[in-house]
């Protein structure tokens, strides 16, 4: 039996690529399949080179599969195009495959091994020959798309373009090199593009080869780090023994390998070798070869055929919105196909607007509502070749099927706009220009092509051209919106029938608030005679309001006036009845002067005199201030009391009788001025002010204090000056732009509602020049001496001091400037404040402050020191061990945080589990002694350090570790006696005489101890109660309760509580009587809670 050729080149490894047959067959084992086979050849330049092989049909049921390879993996079938072309023929008479490779407008980088190889079901044949290029060598151009230059032997024309440099031979590539010499983030991109499918195994496998082999003793010469073979392929194991006698076992993932059809095992001289046939991705495994106790394995590496674009992708053109399919086909189904849009890769996420369907060998990428943004160029990539085509999107063409219209609203109506076009796009709206988002009063809706714009009320911002403009379109659909008001007075401000009172000499200005959209015309009237906007009454109008206005009001004045409002949406007419009331001319402390005209008509009879009445303003009770006829038109109301609002009235008197009431007077209250301030007096004094200070008036009365009046005046002159031009309510006024050496005179008046209060002068005259003082630092108590902080916290320090005038205040830090941009420094007339937002270890030091005025010079030194926690000891050494002891040593660290060491922590931990635990804390000396270790236990040992800010972050551990070793002494644990707990019954609270009520339930309580718990029985009148339903029992924690259903007079006597146990017994006994029941109109139980407090 003839056993199958070997495949050539289909077996090969990292170290030495393909291995060369080293064994001598005959013809008829090489060629099973081939009839002839192509012969190796030599082409220049530009020229064109036929490579032929025959393979004969004979005994063949149907057409054998012939792949053509350039070195070891690079698969021919993927680079056709104008350079190389692949023919098959079939003659029939003579049953022969013909299979032809031709290659045009050779290229020197085109020379190198090539190798072709056919296989049929389990038979296989294959033959390498070499092609020679002599010439110049051009520069060209390889494109990975398919174009002019398809068809270069170059694979790097899958992956971009690039220029082809000069070189002698194309180079094979070794897969398994380029993963061990690249970036571990390019591993899946070689993978994709070398056929590679298992990642992972992948990864495991290339760690494995890395590793050194060891040299054998039992392999003279060993498996290959790795092979790898197409799938359908067949591949060869070989190893030579240095002893052929020994046992040799073959292994598939731990698994032994029998002889088969499918592996096939040989013996020649001291080699071993192992035939797999027709490989299939299942035996993409890891193999290795037992000979006695030594191992030998590999890794055998399975390899997909290059996935071929059958049917490309398809220039494409859409609209906006649409649905979009870009299909192409591939040779093989569910292959790993990936898409690209302008070079960047697509992924089928979820998210993505981009969804990639399999359908087999019919892979689709699909775009369910397409942009503007989708226009690109895809592409999608197989292992052996790609393909790409443009998507247009365009608009459609817009169309407006309902315009905006113009409209004119009312205010507080709905402004409902709407338009349809005859696409489904978004849109936005603009009013004057601007961008309308929706809101909660702007209602924006899209429905369909139909689009919305809703203002439930409108106001008179409303009015505006709005317009609609749809997206990615340039079109625009306008409107106006003009909003109109029906004009209206606001009368809510004046009294009953509208009436307006105005007191007789003063100055009427009556403001009706109007509204309207357009802005209505006012108009005003006075019977048949209108109004004009000039004369003693006038009208004048404003954009929301309209006034009346009356100088110097009189009698005459007393009358109906209309006013009329007008626009385009309505007009709004109203009559106003204006009242002269008498005139209150002067208000006193408890009094006041009123006037007021005599009646314009006297009723045919002349005016014998005037009554005059009063009230308060929260009073309707009038009362009369005269007896007898007032014969003047002034009146001096008196005795009224201050602070109280007032108005009065007046009543006109003939011989017929007396006359109505006119109108009251507008409301006034009588009020007193303030007594003067006090204690005016000089608080300082500069080249060109003067401030003084001063106390409120010791009477202030009802008007209450405004403020006060500050005046002055240069000695030798009459003349006074205010200073303060507005009331000022500080007790402190500073007088400035005085000239110097001057002297003036200062007095202080108080005002209220009722004017000024008499002025306080300041006794003497005050001379305008400046006083030195000389500096002086107050420092703080708590700043004489270090202030501390820790790193992190903020310093804010705040020095007062004194000294006039102009005092300059400077800091230094250890006699240095200091730097502002760590510390800010701020400095007023009376303090300076240093502060530090994060204080570091830097900012500690020796900080001067230094305060001159003229020559004189006060100076003060603060210490401030910013601590942290300390660094970890330095080393810690195991001085002795002995017994259950061990003695440390460490010495302080060299960083103790800017603060005194106040101590140190010391812990241990076994070193079987090594969890730490403190054995001394707040420790002072820097050796000591751990005492009570677990004999047999080893120990290290680690030392904190401490200071006011806490424990170090680290800690030292000791380098060596500590062993309490067994000295052979048998510990002899001491005998204790067990303690006895037993105890005989004691009642340690007794039963308590008590007394019951009839029908009310009543409880006995004792409390009882003993060991063993002991038994309890109760007893009545010395009589065991048993099983007796108007008796419960219970105990809880030693306490014993007998409770006593409802009892009557019979259950009185004398109850016990027994207790007994092992040990002996106890009792204890009460008085229970039982009286009858009270009356039924006696709320209260007074006996039970007597006897509650008894018990507890």
């Amino acid at each position: 039996m003839s056993k199958p050729a070997e495949r050539k080149d289909s077996v090969w490894s990292i170290g030495e690529g393909a291995p060369e047959e080293t064994e001598k067959r005959d013809d008829s084992q090489r060629s099973t399949l081939f009839v002839e086979k192509p012969q190796s050849g030599t082409v220049s330049v530009g020229g064109n080179i036929t490579f032929i092989a025959k393979v004969e049909a004979k005994d063949l049921l149907r057409k054998p599969n012939v792949k053509w390879f350039k070195g070891k993996w690079m698969d021919l079938a993927s680079k056709a195009g104008k350079h190389l072309q692949l023919k098959e023929s079939f003659e029939r008479h003579t049953k022969i495959h013909t299979f032809e490779m031709h290659i045009i407008q050779a290229k020197e980088n085109y020379a190198g091994n090539y190798r072709c190889e056919v296989s049929y079901k389990d038979k296989f044949d294959s033959c390498s020959f070499d092609l020679e290029v002599t010439g110049k060598i051009p520069i060209v151009f390889v494109n990975g798309d398919g174009q002019d230059d398809a068809g270069e032997l170059d694979f790097s024309g899958l992956l971009k373009r690039r220029e082809v440099k000069q070189q002698e031979e194309e180079p094979e590539v070794d897969v398994w090199e380029l993963l061990k010499n690249a970036n571990p983030s390019e591993y899946e991109k070689i993978a994709f593009q070398y056929g590679i499918t298992d990642l992972r195994g992948m990864l495991k496998r290339l760690k494995r080869m890395r590793r050194e082999v060891k040299k054998s003793a039992a392999f003279a010469k060993g498996l290959d780090p790795a092979y790898q073979v197409d799938k359908g392929g067949k591949v060869r194991f070989m190893v030579e023994l240095a002893d052929p006698t020994v046992e040799l076992k073959w292994y598939k993932n731990g698994q032994e390998i029998r002889p088969s059809a499918k592996y096939i095992f040989e013996h020649k001289g001291n080699q071993r070798i192992l035939f797999i046939n027709n490989c299939t991705m299942t035996d993409d495994a890891r193999y290795y070869v037992t000979a006695g106790d030594e191992k030998c394995s590999t890794e055998l590496f399975v390899r997909d055929p290059p996935i071929l674009v059958t049917k490309g992708l398809e220039d494409t053109s859409t609209y906006v919105g649409e649905r979009v399919e870009l299909s192409c086909e591939v040779s093989e189904d569910d292959a790993n196909v990936k898409w690209f849009k302008n070079g960047v890769e697509l992924t089928n996420d979820p998210k993505s607007r981009y969804r990639i369907k399999v359908e087999g060998k019919k892979h689709t990428l699909i775009i369910e509502e397409a942009a503007k943004n989708d226009n690109a160029t895809y592409s999608v990539m197989t292992t052996g070749g790609q393909s790409e085509a443009k998507l247009s999107v365009d608009l459609r063409p817009l169309k407006i099927s309902l315009a905006l219209e113009d409209q004119t609203v009312r205010l507080g109506q709905e402004i409902h706009l709407k338009c349809e076009i005859s696409e489904n796009v978004e849109g936005k709206w603009y009013k004057n220009g601007q961008l309308i988002e929706a809101s909660d009063r702007v209602k924006l809706y899209h429905k369909g092509r139909i689009h919305r714009f809703i203002i439930a009320s409108a106001a008179v911002d409303d009015e505006a051209e709005y317009m609609f403009v749809p997206d990615a379109y340039n079109i625009n659909i306008p409107c106006k919106v003009h909003v109109v008001d029906p004009p209206k007075l606001h009368l809510d401000g004046l009294g009953e029938n509208n009436t307006v009172t105005v007191v007789a000499g003063t100055k009427l200005r009556l403001e009706i608030p109007i509204t309207g959209e357009p802005t209505p015309k006012v108009m005003w009237s006075r019977g048949d005679k209108m109004i004009t906007d000039s004369g003693r009454i006038r009208a004048e109008t404003y954009s929301d309001s309209s006034c009346l206005v009356i100088d110097t009001a009189e009698r005459e004045d007393s009358g109906p006036f209309r006013i009329t409002l007008k626009n385009e949406a309505g007009e709004d007419t109203a009559l106003i009845n204006i009242k002269v009331a008498p005139n209150v001319t002067e208000v006193g402390e408890d009094w006041c002067v009123m006037t007021w005209e005599p009646p314009a008509n006297d009723g045919g009879s002349p005016i014998l005199g005037y009554f005059i009445e009063r009230k308060k303003k929260q009073s309707s009770r009038w009362m009369r201030l005269n007896f007898e006829l007032c014969k003047e038109t002034t009146f001096e109301p008196k005795k009224m009391i201050e602070g109280v609002a007032y108005e009065v009235r007046v009543f006109a008197v003939n011989a017929i009788g007396t006359s109505k009431p006119s109108m009251p007077s507008k409301s006034f209250v009588p009020l007193a001025v303030t007594s003067p301030p006090t204690l005016l007096a000089v608080d300082s004094v500069t080249d060109t002010s003067v401030t003084m200070k001063r106390r409120p008036p010791e009477h202030i009365g009802a008007a209450g204090l405004d403020g006060y009046v500050v005046e002055y005046c240069f000695e030798g002159t009459d003349e006074w000056i205010v200073a303060n031009p507005e009331l000022t309510d500080k007790t402190k006024f500073t007088i400035n732009g005085l000239p110097t050496g001057s002297k003036i005179l200062v007095r202080v008046k108080a005002v209220n509602a009722a004017g000024e209060s008499e002025p306080r002068y300041h006794p003497q005259p005050i001379l305008v020049k400046e006083v030195i003082e000389p500096p002086k630092i107050r420092l703080p108590r708590h700043l004489k001496q270090t202030y501390t902080r820790r790193v992190g916290e903020t310093v804010n320090l705040v020095i007062p001091f004194q000294g006039r005038p102009r005092a300059k205040v400077s800091w230094q830090k250890n006699g240095s400037p200091i730097d502002k941009n760590q510390i800010n420094i701020r400095n007023t007339e009376n303090d300076t404040i240093i502060f530090i937002r994060k204080a570091e270890r830097s900012h500690s030091g020796e900080y001067d402050m230094k305060v001159e005025v003229e020559n004189l010079v006060d100076k003060a030194t603060i210490d401030i020191q910013i601590v942290d926690r300390p660094g970890p000891p330095e080393v810690v050494t195991i001085e002795d061990v002995w017994g259950e002891n061990v003695n440390l040593s460490w010495k302080p660290p060299k960083d103790d945080g800017n603060a005194a060491i106040t101590g140190y922590t010391i812990q241990k931990a076994d070193k079987k589990s090594m969890e730490w635990f403190t054995v001394i804390e707040h420790y002072h000396r820097t050796s000591a002694t751990i005492n009570e270790l677990v004999i047999g236990n080893e120990y290290y040992f680690r030392v904190f350090a401490e200071n006011m800010c806490g424990l170090s972050e680290d800690a030292t551990m000791t380098k060596e570790s500590a062993l309490i070793a067994k000295d052979g002494k048998v510990y002899k644990y001491p005998i204790y006696d067990d303690f006895d707990f037993t105890e005989r019954p004691l009642f340690t609270q007794p039963l308590v005489n008590t007394f019951a009520v009839a029908g009310y339930n009543a409880t006995l309580n004792c409390s009882v101890r003993g060991n063993p718990k002991p038994k309890i029985t109760w007893l009545k009148n010395k009589v065991a109660i048993m099983n007796d339903p108007r008796y419960r029992m219970f105990g809880n924690q030693g306490v014993c309760t007998l409770e006593i259903r409802k009892p009557s007079p019979f259950d009185g006597g004398t109850y016990t509580c027994r207790a007994v146990n092992e040990l002996g017994e106890a009792e204890v006994d009460c008085k229970l009587e039982v009286k009858g029941k009270p009356p039924q109109s006696n709320s209260s139980i007074p006996l039970i809670i007597h006897l509650k407090g008894n018990l507890g």
